[in-house]
């Protein structure tokens, strides 16, 4: 019954395309195949450079962008050519995951005091993802895409680019390999999501899948919305179907 009455769905990163699976826009199949070949490309680029990511929760006062120019220039002095350094998550109001060169990410924690960083945490990835270092990727996903069918979404999809709704399949087929270089609006797409007029009411939201990270978000980003938020974990199921 929720899932015939449901109206939209977005996924984050990789998620997007189990997002438009379920609103039939890929088939499974295919979906699997462009996600092993968008994962080996990316990781292959990951190699190329020693780079990662910091998640990173700043107060008020905390310029991002300004952090990130400070720390190309540092990486610049260190003889660096064309240094990556960039927002490529927004998470939720004060929280961002700035990617690109370990040198400059190190350059971040050192001076956090003086960004009004409050906390900085390295994730456990091998790069710098949904930055300008994937660019080799880029190709290889684009090709794959190009070999797939993509229809007409049967329910509003969410794009991570720019938190719009897809429109039509060559916009899913273009965005999809954009996001890939692109950061995730994840912040800007719960907005679009949850936009409605005052007094109307919040949707249910179901959270598919292992953790409930995406549910966090949403309760600092929307909190009236979260009020109506259930994870689902897909193995729970399978697990009670075995016993």
């Amino acid at each position: 019954q929720v899932v015939e009455s449901c109206v939209a769905a977005a996924g984050y990163s990789v998620g997007e395309f189990a997002a438009l699976v379920f609103a039939g826009a890929l088939g499974f199949a295919e979906a699997l195949c462009a996600v092993k070949v968008r994962a080996e490309a990316m990781q292959t680029a990951s190699e190329a450079v020693p780079s990662g990511m910091l998640s990173v929760i700043g107060r008020r006062e905390a310029n991002y962008r300004f952090a990130c120019l400070e720390a190309r220039q540092h990486c610049e002095s260190l003889g660096i050519e064309n240094p990556v350094c960039e927002i490529s998550n927004y998470l939720f109001p004060d929280s961002r995951v700035i990617a690109g060169h370990l040198q400059a990410l190190e350059f971040l924690r050192e001076n956090a005091r003086k960004y009004y960083f409050t906390r900085t945490k390295m994730l456990p990835v091998s790069g710098a993802f949904h930055t300008r270092l994937m660019e080799p990727a880029v190709e290889p996903l684009a090709e794959v895409l190009k070999s797939i069918e993509i229809q007409k979404p049967l329910l509003c999809v969410y794009s991570n680019v720019d938190g719009k709704k897809y429109m039509h399949s060559k916009h899913i087929q273009k965005l999809l390999v954009k996001q890939v270089v692109s950061p995730v609006r994840w912040e800007q797409t719960m907005h679009s999501v949850y936009e409605r007029k005052q007094g109307t009411e919040f949707p249910y939201t179901y959270e598919v899948g292992p953790g409930n990270q995406l549910g966090a978000v949403l309760k600092k980003c929307n909190l009236k919305a979260w009020k109506q938020y259930k994870h689902v974990d897909a193995l729970e199921d399978e697990e009670a179907a075995e016993t």
